[in-house]
């Protein structure tokens, strides 16, 4: 049995907070931090871009890394309202969100628009959270593997490895509605993104972060972070508040709590 990888525990701030409010969560999570003793965990805040550079400033000095919600493919040029992966990583940023749902949804970003970003984000050693997850009615009908296959492959960059990728499990259903799949669930798909990865990277690909992520509470975090292939979360509401997120922090597992067989890909 192999010990999972250091987990990781992201926050989307997603459009909310102004400066005095972001900046103020920012230094109560800073602050607790930097007095931490427990499990090892990264940690990671992506504000709206408003704040992205005054927030990476703010917190370089700290463990905490700092990270975009989206970037466009593009590196530079006449793009108006567009912002490269350049600039971003620029500003101090470690990592970047690639594909969420809400940007599928509402933008109409296809999975190869998708690994166009992750690929920017990449080309700046900056790392991708690249996210993946099924539809309600695609869950009903039984296609939760198949479309949570299809993103992987066809969203994930040539140039991904262990350490510029991390891939976000988010059924679309979850976010933000206060419904969590079953913990079996959970594991069954991350063993099945898992194995892909696999197929994909070879050993390498037990390395990659898996996180879940679709209303995860400082009430159910305890659970879903020891779920085998679950290596932390992606937080969406419960990141705007410090103690719930703090409490999300507190509840990764130790790393002997957690473990899970390295299989050889097929």
């Amino acid at each position: 049995m192999a010990n999972a990888p250091i987990p990781v525990i992201a926050g989307n701030w997603k459009m909310n907070c102004m400066h005095g409010d972001g900046h103020a969560l920012a230094n109560d999570l800073a602050e607790r931090m930097l007095n931490r003793y427990g499990p090892p965990v990264d940690v990671a805040v992506c504000p709206p871009l408003t704040l992205l550079g005054s927030v990476a400033a703010f917190l370089s000095a700290t463990p905490i890394k700092v990270g975009a919600q989206d970037c466009s493919p593009l590196t530079m040029g006449a793009h108006t309202g567009d912002v490269s992966a350049e600039q971003i990583a620029n500003l101090g940023a470690a990592c970047t969100i690639v594909g969420h749902s809400e940007r599928r949804r509402d933008h109409g970003e296809t999975d190869e628009v998708v690994r166009a970003k992750g690929e920017a984000v990449q080309r700046t050693r900056m790392s991708a959270i690249m996210c993946i997850g099924e539809t309600d009615a695609e869950r009903n009908a039984g296609k939760t593997i198949e479309v949570v296959t299809r993103q992987l492959l066809n969203s994930m960059p040539e140039t991904s490895h262990a350490g510029n990728l991390i891939i976000a499990y988010e059924p679309v259903w979850a976010i933000g509605t206060g419904r969590t799949p079953t913990l079996k669930e959970i594991g069954d798909v991350h063993q099945h993104i898992r194995d892909q990865l696999f197929e994909v990277l070879d050993y390498d690909g037990y390395s990659v972060r898996i996180l879940y992520g679709g209303s995860v509470t400082a009430d159910n975090c305890h659970d879903i972070l020891r779920v085998p292939h679950v290596n932390g979360a992606l937080v969406g509401g419960a990141s705007l508040k410090i103690d719930s997120f703090w409490k999300i922090i507190e509840a990764v597992p130790k790393p002997d709590e957690v473990s899970a067989p390295v299989r050889a890909p097929a």
